[in-house]
């Protein structure tokens, strides 16, 4: 489909789960959906039950079953009915059909095969897997659906780890477009917080704040992040405190980690952290870490912290994050490597002067995921 790129499109962003949390691939959805909007696009939203209502043109095609995968929890659709899908294409006339992927034969896979000729179908790629089970189970589906894979005009994947997932897998031929992030926001929280500091600086002596915000799961590595400040106690005399952000299966027994290793005095637990609150506290933090141990395919939450945050972020060494911190991989850790860990935690608590040197690289590349940038390069696919 060759179109003026100037005309206003009418896009439909397919994604087999609910948009009501807000996990990686729906931040994604939100985000380029918001962006296309703002360009003058008419975008409809083809999900499975959702019930929130701020949303324009939602279509909850599809109940859900929550399952876990790849380390998350996630919503798998259960069968579309057809009439519903074969009436919304029938009336809407879209130019563009965006699936994210993988996808479900229950679902997006069924908006697919009744979309008309003139649709250009177009995917984005997320995962890296983080078991055999994800590889495997990725792979059947690519073999199920290489028809139909015929189908799409291009596929997108958010980084080139996930990229060749997706040729081994689905055996296509991806282009790397980064997930679409709305820096501005984030690098504003963080001019907020410079501001805030030269008119009120910090106490002489104050405790160093380590932040983590991500979802308690063995993958996000909040439970190697309080070893890795257990042996840090042991090491510097600077004084430094510990928050955790977010919720999820871990928290009694990281709770229970903690009061055994002796933190509980220097730590706190702030549970679920909505996205409204999230830019004002990474750039409240002098340490941000976010030390994963895989299968992350992309760090949404890691540019957001690279924008905000107004000392250092420290992320985990895995090939998604790498592809985040390209230039700054110097802060990039084995999380598993407890004294590794502690060591580098030392060398930025004991010195603000090294914590303050790596803002302003963090925020030149957080802007290379900016959505304005990767809004641009996803319409460049529509339109091509």
């Amino acid at each position: 489909m060759t179109q003026d790129s100037t005309r206003s499109l009418t896009i439909g962003l397919v994604i087999d789960d609910s948009l009501d949390s807000t996990d990686g691939v729906q931040q994604h959805v939100l985000t380029l959906g918001r962006w296309l909007t703002g360009k003058g696009h008419t975008v409809h939203y083809l999900t499975s039950t959702t019930k929130r209502t701020d949303l324009p043109r939602m279509h909850s095609l599809a109940k859900n079953l929550r399952l876990k995968f790849n380390g998350n929890r996630l919503g798998i659709p259960l069968p579309a009915p057809t009439e519903p899908i074969k009436e919304l294409l029938d009336t809407v006339d879209f130019d563009v059909l965006h699936i994210h992927m993988p996808y479900s034969p229950l679902m997006a896979g069924r908006v697919i095969a009744h979309a008309k000729p003139s649709t250009a179908i177009v995917g984005t790629f997320h995962i890296l897997p983080w078991s055999w089970l994800t590889r495997v189970g990725t792979k059947a589906l690519g073999w199920v659906q290489r028809k139909q894979l015929r189908r799409f005009k291009q596929v997108i994947a958010v980084s080139s780890p996930a990229a060749s997932f997706a040729r081994e897998a689905l055996k296509v031929a991806p282009v790397v477009i980064g997930n679409p992030v709305r820096v501005l926001g984030y690098e504003n929280a963080h001019r907020a917080e410079m501001a805030r500091l030269a008119e009120q600086p910090a106490a002489s002596g104050a405790p160093v704040k380590i932040f983590f915000l991500g979802r308690l799961v063995e993958r996000k590595g909040a439970r190697e992040l309080l070893a890795a400040c257990r042996r840090l106690v042991d090491i510097t005399d600077t004084p430094f405190e510990i928050v955790i952000g977010g919720k999820g299966p871990l928290h009694d027994d990281l709770l229970s980690y903690v009061a055994s290793a002796g933190l509980d005095k220097i730590t706190s637990f702030i549970g679920y952290v909505a996205e409204d609150d999230k830019a004002e506290l990474l750039a409240g933090a002098d340490i941000v870490a976010l030390p994963s141990t895989g299968g992350e395919s992309f760090g949404i939450s890691v540019v957001e912290a690279l924008a905000a945050c107004r000392g250092v972020v420290i992320a985990g060494d895995n090939p998604g994050y790498r592809t985040v911190m390209e230039g700054l991989e110097r802060n990039l850790v084995d999380a598993t490597d407890t004294e590794a860990f502690a060591q580098m935690l030392k060398r930025y608590v004991e010195s603000k002067e090294l914590r303050s040197a790596e803002s302003e690289a963090q925020i030149k590349q957080a802007k290379s995921f900016d959505v304005d940038y990767i809004g641009h390069r996803v319409l460049d696919i529509y339109t091509a």
